[in-house]
This record gives structure tokens, sequence and C-alpha cells, in this order.
């Protein structure tokens, strides 16, 4: 399978693992790329002496591309890109803010990168900053997301129609079926994070695996409106969610960083991000089993559908 996705980021699958706060690091990102995808260690929460380490144990374990994920509004924003630079990375994902302010940089470097966006106003202004390709990023997937709620079904087939660069889909997709469905939508990739808790490699707590187990459809919550973020709905999500009760948690300093999962002993009390597809994942499995799974599972089903609307001959 070779498209456009596939030359940008060096792999055999248009599949990238999703970048998640000290959960997707060296371990995960390996066995992902090992497996066919592009792995990702992501920048976000992670100190130099951290990102270094990540990006060390993952070139131990392949010899095959992986990347680093930079939230452009962190803080750490150009550190991590000096670190991925000097790293010898080759491809980058960013997202929260506007990817010109690096770009100069990143070509400087002769690196490639992908750019998230939800809305097609985003789209249009990352394509004019030079980036090599969007990840759509719809209103149902987990982690930080858009404040216009567009669905991953209505904004890839826009931004496919407008754009000259490729689309990469997130959100909403969790296995084979939704791999295919992006495909069917003009997207030339998908990217997943939820699904990926629950692997072996994940250092997310068991607890937080248990959790995405256990979801159903209806198990997620949207958290915030300046920079929203979709959880796993719980006590401390509710808690967050309710305006009286978070106005408390802001003044005690629960509400930030130190609320997600990995800081957390027990689930009611951890914030876990997670998109809508949680309720498909079922299984705890190794990290390189997810994306050979989703290819099999999308040529036989695309073998039925061709089979399908041949009997209309």
């Amino acid at each position: 399978m070779k498209n456009r996705i596939t030359e940008i980021l060096g792999t055999k699958y248009p599949l990238i693992l999703g970048p998640m706060r000290l959960m997707t690091l060296g371990d995960m990102a390996a066995a992902v790329s090992e497996s066919g995808g592009f792995g990702q260690i992501a920048a976000s929460g992670a100190t130099a002496e951290l990102l270094r380490t990540e990006i060390a144990k993952a070139r131990g374990l392949t010899a095959k591309p992986f990347g680093l994920n930079i939230p452009i509004y962190r803080p750490n924003a150009l550190e991590a890109l000096e670190i991925a630079i000097e790293s010898g990375i080759k491809t980058l994902t960013t997202s929260a803010g506007n990817p010109a302010k690096v770009m100069g940089r990143i070509r400087e470097a002769g690196l490639k990168v992908l750019h998230k966006v939800s809305t097609v106003d985003m789209a249009l202004k990352a394509q004019d900053a030079g980036v090599d390709g969007v990840i759509a990023t719809g209103y149902e997937a987990g982690g930080h997301i858009g404040r216009e709620e567009l669905t991953t079904f209505c904004l890839v087939p826009q931004l496919v129609d407008i754009l000259d660069i490729p689309v990469v889909a997130a959100g909403g997709i969790g296995d084979f079926r939704g791999f295919l469905a992006a495909l069917a939508l003009g997207a030339e990739g998908v990217e997943m994070g939820t699904r990926f808790v629950a692997t072996r490699e994940c250092p997310a707590p068991d607890f937080n695996k248990e959790a995405i187990l256990n979801a159903a459809g209806c198990s997620t919550v949207v958290l915030g409106k300046g920079m929203p973020i979709r959880a796993l709905r719980n006590r401390k999500a509710l808690e967050i969610a309710d305006p009286e009760k978070a106005k408390e948690l802001v003044a005690s300093g629960q509400t930030g960083d130190e609320a997600y999962v990995q800081y957390a002993s027990e689930a009611d009390e951890a914030i876990m991000p997670a998109g809508q597809v949680a309720s498909l994942v079922k299984a705890v499995v190794g990290a390189g089993e997810v994306f050979p799974a989703m290819m099999i599972g999308a040529r036989d089903l695309a073998r039925k559908l061709d089979d399908f609307f041949k009997e209309e001959n």
C-alpha cells in the first residue's frame, strides 16, 4: 500500500499511532513502527531528559521510522523540536497552535510535518503555512478536540475536496471498519489513539485499561470550552463538568496537568482521555498487533463490498 501519506511517513501502512500524554513513549512507538505503522512519542508533559530517553529507547528497538508529536502551545514546544532534530527524527506531527510558528525551523532541518486540524479554516491556514498534510480530528476523538463539534465523517470529505495536501482521519476510528470508511471519505490514512491505551506496552495504570474495556457508547464526556478534552465519564470528570464544583477544583489546583491519569491512584480520581470509540475495545493486546489486524480486516471487508457491488451486474 503506497500513497502520499506512506511516502511522508516512510511506512508500510498509512496508519499512525495517536499521541497521548506520557503514554505513547518509546516502547509503544517502536512496536507500532515495527508492525508497519508510524509510532509516535508525545512531547506533551515530557521533560527534555524524558524525551531524549524515550527516543533513544525507540531507536534501540526499531530501525523503522517513528515520530514526535509537538503541541505548539506547550512551553516546551521549541525545545522538543530541537530534540527531534538532533535525534534524527524525519517526520513530526504538530497540534494545538499555528504551525507557521515552527515551519521555518522545520523546513530548515528538512523535516516533514502533519498538522492536526478540526475545521476547514484551520486546514487552509496549515496548508498555506507549508505543512505536508493534515490530520483531521473529529469531535468524537479522545483527548483535546476542536470547539466546533465537527465529526470525522463530516470534516474529512470537506478537507479532501478543498485541500491539495493529503488528509489523515482521526477520531472515532477503532478497527478495520473505521479505516475503510475513512478511505471511502477520501482520507489517505488514519490516526488512532484510544485503542492503544489497552495494549501491553501502554504505561497507563491497569484501572485505565480496565475502564477502556468496560466503556459503553456514552462512557465519555467533554470537559472545558477553551481547549475541550474528551475523557471517560467518572466521578472526577463529572465534578469538573459541574460549573460550581469546577470552581472549587480550579481554586485548589485539581484541574490542571496533575489531574491526569498518570498522577492518580484510582479510577474515580483520574482524568482518563478517551474517544467515543472506547466502546469498541474489548481486549488488551500487543501494540504491534493492532495495525496488521486492521489491514487484514480491511482487505477482507473491501473484497466483500466489491462482491456486493458486482452483484448489481
